[in-house]
This record gives C-alpha cells, structure tokens and sequence, in this order.
C-alpha cells in the first residue's frame, strides 16, 4: 500500500518546525512577542529569588537589575510601611516606571496609599504563583489594572464612601489637592508668610488662611510644615 507524500518544513530560528500532509496548510509560530523588562526587589534576598525564580520560567519576561521607563518592577513585601510606600513612589513618580505589589497584608487605610502611588496591580503573596506573577506584570506594562477580588470590592467601597463624602463640592477632590491648595503650598514652602501669599496670588489673607485649614483639617496634617512635607512627597511640589 503506498502512503500519502509527506513534506517536512524547516524554518528559522525563533520559529517552529513541523512535519504534515502536504494538503495541510502548515502553521508555523513567529519569534515571541516584544518581552516585558522587569526588575525585582524585596524586602529580603529569599524572596527576591523566589520571584526571580518563578518570573525567569516565562520567556515573556527579561529579568533586568535596573527599572525606569517602560520597565515594570516587582517589589515583595510583608507588610505596607513608609519605607515600602516611599519605594512605590519613587518607582513610577521618578523611575517612570510601572509598579507591581506582592504584599503579605494590607489594611483598608492602606489600600488607597497604595492606588494613589500609581500602583494597579496587586497580588497577595500566598497567591504568588508564577502564572500570577506574570499575569500582574503584563497587565501593569500594558497600564491595566489587576487586583484581587477582595481588594477591588474593598477599593469600590471605599472609593463610594469618599465620592459621598464630597458630594456637591466641586472644589474638593476625591484624592490629594486642589490647584489653589497646591499654589499655597508651593509658596510656603519657598518660605512666604500669609500675607506675601496673599499679594502674589491675588487672594485675601483670610483666603489663604481657609485654604491651609481647609487642606490641612481634611487630610488630617498637624500644620504648614507637615502639608508641605506631604505636597513634596506625592510629587505636587
């Protein structure tokens, strides 16, 4: 019995070879798509090469030392702190780079810290497989949002809580300053008093100063120095 004529195919490197019928129209598969730069840092060395480890199995992802733009850096922590928040902003607000939080823990009052940082993908580390891993760093290189059901329907509530509490003030946003609040700031924090404030933005000396209470009451500041210490850290001065 004779057999049907086989034809084998060869093809470049990055592509796939196949053998099959030669009435069948053969599929090959082209390089792999641009790969994602990522760079990995934890609070210790065990479980920045775990990461690294789960992370090095995926040929979508090169493994770089350094983040900055178009890079996405990974950082493992327990617990939020300062020093976990200061990191985060550093990360997108100065390296340009977007950020992905493994976090043992996160209370409620941290959850917006961390959104208003930039950060949109969040996984919790017990859930930290590699196909987790790789599916928080594609949607952060992509500027997608990828958060754990719970922490999303955390977040929409809190989100729902604040939008109630600023209802029919326009001039009030949900997060962070106004405009004028960051004007005022800017100015105290080149060292003018009210009254020089006044003169430079056209506003009444008790303008200002209902403009400092204001900011300061609502984002729970203890005075000038503190606002314009909190102004510089999320980048508005």
């Amino acid at each position: 019995m004779l057999s049907s004529p086989r034809t084998t195919t060869t093809s470049a490197p990055g592509t796939s070879s196949a053998t099959t019928d030669r009435n069948i129209t053969v599929r090959t598969v082209g390089p792999v798509d641009r790969r994602v730069p990522v760079t990995v840092s934890a609070t210790d060395p065990i479980s920045r090469e775990g990461a690294v480890g789960q992370l090095r199995r995926h040929p979508e992802v090169e493994l770089r030392e350094e983040s900055g733009p178009g890079t996405v850096a990974l950082l493992v922590v327990d617990a939020l702190d300062e020093a976990a928040l200061v990191r985060l902003r550093r990360i997108v607000r100065s390296e340009g780079a977007r950020a992905v939080l493994v976090v043992g823990a996160l209370r409620e009052s941290e959850l917006l810290d961390v959104v208003e940082c930039g950060v949109g993908a969040i996984v919790w580390r017990h859930e930290a497989t590699a196909e987790r891993l790789v599916q928080a760093v594609l949607a952060a290189s992509r500027g997608d949002g990828d958060l754990p059901a719970d922490l999303l329907g955390r977040l929409i509530q809190q989100v729902a809580t604040l939008h109630r509490g600023t209802a029919g003030r326009t001039d009030v946003p949900a997060f962070g300053l106004t405009s004028r609040e960051v004007d005022v700031l800017r100015l105290v924090s080149e060292g003018f008093d009210t009254g020089e404030i006044a003169v430079k933005l056209a506003y009444s000396e008790r303008t200002v100063k209902n403009v400092m209470h204001g900011l300061t009451t609502r984002l729970q500041l203890r005075n000038r120095a503190h606002a314009v210490a909190f102004a510089l850290r999320e980048g508005y001065i």
